[in-house]
């Protein structure tokens, strides 16, 4: 069997596994936690304490392609074992991400969804049943800013379900 074939299926199965799951829309959420994004780009590349991974869906990798009429090869890589995403965003020179100009995110319209998250984090708890998000301090723009409750997460949840849910396979 050919790389491509195995990744189809695995990736099948995982969107099963994750249609089960997010179909519940069961989740919790941290309470009192105050969030503004500053800007600040840190986000968006490697620090001296992490390495930045922006995994992409094929998804988001083909429209990115498609908006910015550049190929895929151009701003991402191909990764495996990080199923349902197959793609990992490029980064210049900077070790930023390669559409990082000027601390603005030059496809902010279309930005992954794990950019989109951030500084959050959205993990399936299997003992629970139910997805669990988590932040990290690592922002400085925690705890900075206007006060998320359960209606800000049940959108950033709602925009993982319509991704995850529609991500295709495709030949």
């Amino acid at each position: 069997m050919d790389k491509r074939s195995k990744t189809k299926r695995q990736l099948a199965r995982i969107n099963s596994e994750s249609n089960e799951k997010l179909e519940k829309k069961d989740f919790t959420h941290p309470v009192k936690v105050r969030f503004e994004c500053n800007r600040c780009g840190l986000c968006c590349g490697d620090t001296e304490q992490k390495t930045r991974h922006i995994l992409l869906l094929k998804s988001e990798a083909e429209k990115i392609a498609f908006q910015t009429c550049q190929p895929i090869a151009g701003f991402a890589v191909e990764v495996d074992g990080k199923l349902p995403y197959v793609y990992e965003m490029k980064k210049s020179g900077n070790s930023k991400c390669v559409f990082l100009k000027n601390n603005q995110c030059g496809i902010y319209l279309l930005r992954p969804l794990i950019c989109m998250f951030y500084p959050f984090d959205l993990k399936f708890n299997d003992e629970k049943g139910t997805y669990e998000f988590s932040f990290t301090f690592e922002c400085p723009a925690i705890n900075q800013g206007r006060l998320y409750g359960r209606f800000d997460f049940k959108k950033l949840f709602d925009a993982a379900q319509e991704r995850l849910l529609n991500q295709k396979i495709r030949n």
